[in-house]
């Protein structure tokens, strides 16, 4: 009876130890909220000087109403094609720059329909070793898979992200030019250019990934 009361109070200090070390670890948030879920266009409480997901949100927004108002897309004959280049990133952060792209691709995917279209060309491989096996006959197509219908890119989409970086006894100052162009693959002209710009200041404590 002494062994199963004395294994009973072990196991309660045990618990107890368990609970305040569950209580007094990991990272708190305001109010004591362990996660709070924002708005990828909202400012949280956790930010620095650098680029921001409403920074982002509110750049490809802009980029995919401007693209959208160029005459060659606008009143080109038939559906233009369009291939995503790397984007450059000159700033100082060192974050996933191609992600401007992406979103400024499904904007336009998903509320312009019709007025533009994205080659997947990093599928190329996929599509290519596709094309083989239909061809040698290994799977069944329900086209003439001797015919190539890949398509060639009418423009090219690609951007820069370009910064300048102040810092002082008073803190940390960021600015950053997101620049974006529009370039006909035939012709190289830049058909379509356009830019936003934003400026922070505060303290240079935030890692970006």
């Amino acid at each position: 009876m002494k062994s199963i009361t004395r294994f009973a109070s072990l196991s309660v200090v045990v618990a107890a130890g368990f609970l305040t070390g569950c209580a007094t670890s990991g990272v708190k948030n305001p109010s004591g909220v362990p996660v709070t879920e924002m708005r990828p266009d909202e400012r949280g409480f956790v930010a620095g000087t650098g680029v921001e997901s409403q920074d982002m949100v509110a750049v490809t927004d802009k980029m995919a109403r401007s693209i959208l108002n160029t005459p060659e897309i606008t009143n080109a004959q038939g559906i233009p094609r369009v291939v995503l280049e790397p984007v450059v990133n000159d700033t100082r952060f060192a974050i996933n720059k191609d992600i401007f792209l992406t979103r400024i691709r499904t904007e336009l995917n998903t509320k312009a329909r019709n007025k533009v279209r994205f080659l997947a060309r990093e599928q190329m491989k996929a599509l290519e070793n596709e094309r083989n096996l239909k061809q040698s006959g290994q799977v069944t197509s329900n086209s003439d898979p001797n015919v190539v219908e890949f398509k060639g890119a009418d423009f090219f989409l690609t951007g820069k992200l370009q910064g300048m970086t102040t810092r002082t006894s008073a803190g940390t100052s960021d600015y950053i030019l997101y620049s974006f162009q529009l370039i006909d693959a035939r012709t190289s002209d830049i058909i379509w250019e356009d830019s936003a710009e934003i400026k922070k200041q505060g303290s240079d404590s935030a890692v970006y990934r």
